[in-house]
């Protein structure tokens, strides 16, 4: 049996709209789901966010709650790096779970096969959203792009797509995702190796 998760939906302020989101993503086969809390290195003085309780967002779906660790309530630490010394310090030393890649953007460096391969030994999994390509033709462009560079320089290990949904509308199931793979390079099965269905 298959397990799906979505290790990227957006923390957004209005509980009932996140809660809606986490429950299109239960129906629609999401046996998991990550809540993102973004911030910006950036801005100075920025208080840490602390995570939603689970009971305050769901009542009704059978959840399990890992305890909390010590990186200040988060189960996964996940970075989105921008330029090539950072990705290399993402990929080789940070203590971090998920390395996320630019999807709306031409990707500004070429990922080398050497940091990645780092990452892979040491964990760390890379993250393509799915959403901008939903979004926008231009977005989708750069979204495949990327996905494909970073397929071929992983060779299809450790890497995971996930939503970065804002509304339950940019979900979609786990099978539709695997269409947007046509190689099945991230690990799903291709529908058209299986035996045609017969009467």
């Amino acid at each position: 049996m298959s397990v799906f998760m979505d290790l990227n939906i957006i923390a957004i302020s209005d509980k009932k709209k996140l809660h809606n989101i986490i429950e299109t993503a239960a129906h629609l086969g999401y046996s998991t789901v990550a809540i993102n809390y973004v911030l910006e290195p950036q801005q100075k003085k920025q208080q840490i966010p602390k995570p939603l309780p689970v009971s305050e967002l769901c009542e009704k779906l059978p959840i399990v709650q890992r305890p909390s660790n010590e990186y200040k309530n988060f189960d996964i630490l996940a970075v989105f790096p921008k330029t090539e010394k950072l990705f290399h310090a993402a990929c080789m030393t940070y203590d971090v779970d998920i390395i996320s890649i630019a999807a709306t953007e031409k990707q500004p460096f070429h990922c080398k096969r050497s940091p990645i391969n780092g990452a892979i030994e040491r964990g760390v999994f890379f993250e393509i959203s799915y959403t901008a390509a939903i979004r926008d033709s231009t977005m989708k462009k750069y979204t495949i792009a990327n996905a494909i560079n970073l397929v071929d320089v992983c060779k299809g290990k450790n890497v995971i797509m996930a939503s970065g949904a804002e509304t339950p509308l940019e979900l979609r199931g786990p099978y539709d995702i695997a269409n947007l793979d046509p190689h099945d390079s991230v690990g799903y099965h291709s529908y058209e190796e299986e035996e045609p269905a017969t009467q």
